[in-house]
């Protein structure tokens, strides 16, 4: 859902949208929803010509049902929020529909049994209480500290950037430069397209565009992301977790799976040089030319809405000005140089950022006892999960201030799943209540004092999903073992 979403409660509903709010004859399912239509919880709103504080870029899923998106992104959700959006029809039999696709329900409808999550759990409602008693409503945007950070490793990137496309480029360079696009990638780009940077939208769409400025697309990471926080380590949902197969099993599947091969026994060994190649499988992806990402294709997110083909244009266009500054400038200033040890340099610098970002992106989900299958109880029992719950468990954190300023924020991988919306400059302060509130309901939160203690449970885990080792007694996610 949108970035600045929960502003919804600070804008008055006029006439028209009070009329417009109630419901009409309009009956439709899912895959009838149009371009700028969205589904909650089975009514259906048009959102054209709503004045949404965060801005259009809730045109993103226009098209989808977006109830868990919603309830995510709405930590102080009321039915008033609702009213305030153009409310067009409602989809019959929704919850059933809903299942057959894979998508979440809310408390406002009678949980069938083959729901997988459910939410205003008890766990849910106590952490939002003890954590908004710390950050205030409308004060969860960035920092003073936020901002000065974001303010220098941009300015650090685009001085990096001048020295790439106008001197001679060196390995060390090489090097230093690519690190600071993954400092972009990790520290501003993040936080703006999570709406999470600013309370204004001009300064989370600016700050966004830093996704397009290291190689990659705003455009396309909000699909992706915003599916895996959605799913974060589902069985068969989160994009992030299927996205380095075939070579990479970051999924713990049961030892005769089709998906397992001899080589993911060794993939301990050679995830690194993998993860090294993440900057060339972005830069050169052809997804950029429709911005339908596959991930998020595969769940079933329709991407085909006029404001994801209007963003196109500005998609290619942004990747054509990268390939320029990264490539072709420092191939055409080369000064007299080798071609080869210019492409040598850039390659240098690709690695440099692809390690960067990927390694510490492995991290956050993929160490030993992380919940990979959190929806197995429901699918057995009919009972659903508290969405909550599932996201502490299959994340982790390490390390503090420190660790948080050079990632930002994202050591606080619980927090930030908990509260997504939340700027990371605020999870240091929150992590002590968060492991608290998880200590009292005997939520399993996962914490590590340095990175390369998570690293190392992260190595571990990669060679017990590779083996299946986890399995030799039995299926290891049922909860039971």
């Amino acid at each position: 859902m949108a970035p600045d979403a929960d502003k919804l409660r600070q804008r008055k509903p006029t006439q028209e949208d009070s009329a417009a709010t109630e419901p009409t004859d309009k009956i439709s399912t899912l895959k009838g929803l149009g371009g700028t239509e969205i589904a909650i919880d089975g009514v259906i709103y048009d959102i054209k010509d709503f004045d949404h504080p965060g801005g259009e870029s809730i045109l993103i899923f226009g098209g989808n049902d977006v109830t868990i998106q919603y309830n995510m992104i709405h930590p102080y959700h009321t039915s008033k929020h609702l009213e305030k959006m153009k409310r067009v029809g409602k989809i019959p039999d929704y919850s059933s529909e809903r299942h057959a696709i894979g998508y979440l329900l809310t408390p406002m409808f009678p949980p069938p049994r083959s729901v997988r999550y459910k939410f205003d759990t008890p766990f849910e409602r106590e952490i939002k209480k003890e954590v908004f008693k710390i950050v205030r409503r409308g004060r969860e945007f960035g920092t003073w500290g936020w901002h000065i950070r974001a303010v220098f490793y941009v300015s650090l990137f685009f001085g990096l950037q001048y020295l790439w496309m106008t001197a001679p480029t060196s390995i060390t360079l090489a090097i230093f430069y690519g690190v600071s696009q993954a400092f972009i990638g990790l520290n501003v780009q993040h936080d703006a397209n999570h709406g999470a940077a600013s309370r204004k939208p001009w300064v989370n769409n600016l700050y966004g565009l830093g996704a397009d400025f290291i190689g990659g697309s705003k455009w396309l990471w909000m699909e992706q992301h915003w599916t895996h926080h959605t799913y974060t380590n589902h069985n068969d949902k989160d994009p992030d977790a299927l996205g380095a197969e075939p070579m990479l099993l970051f999924n713990d599947y049961a030892p005769d799976h089709p998906k397992r091969s001899f080589i993911h026994r060794f993939q301990a060994f050679y995830y690194l040089f993998i993860l090294a190649g993440y900057w060339i499988s972005t830069v050169f992806n052809p997804q950029v030319l429709d911005l339908r990402h596959s991930g998020a294709l595969a769940v079933g997110i329709q991407m085909d809405n006029d404001y994801v083909k209007k963003s196109r244009k500005y998609a290619i266009f942004l990747r054509l000005v990268y390939i320029y500054c990264n490539i072709v400038a420092p191939l055409v200033n080369s000064n007299g140089g080798s071609v080869m040890q210019v492409l040598g340099h850039i390659l240098v610098m690709s690695i440099a950022e692809s390690l960067a970002l990927s390694v510490l992106f492995a991290l956050s989900h993929n160490f030993e006892h992380a919940d990979r299958d959190p929806t197995y109880e429901a699918r057995q029992t009919g009972e659903p999960v508290c969405w909550y719950k599932s996201q502490v468990e299959t994340s982790c954190t390490y390390g503090g201030h420190m660790s948080g300023w050079l990632t930002g924020g994202l050591n606080f991988q619980v927090e930030h799943h908990l509260f997504p919306r939340m700027c990371s400059g605020w999870y240091p302060y929150i992590a002590p209540t968060v492991r608290e509130v998880c200590k009292k309901h005997g939520v399993k939160y996962a914490y590590y004092p340095w990175v390369h203690q998570n690293l190392i449970s992260t190595v571990k885990y990669l060679h017990q999903a590779g083996t299946g080792s986890n399995w030799q007694d039995g299926n290891p996610y049922t909860g039971k073992l």
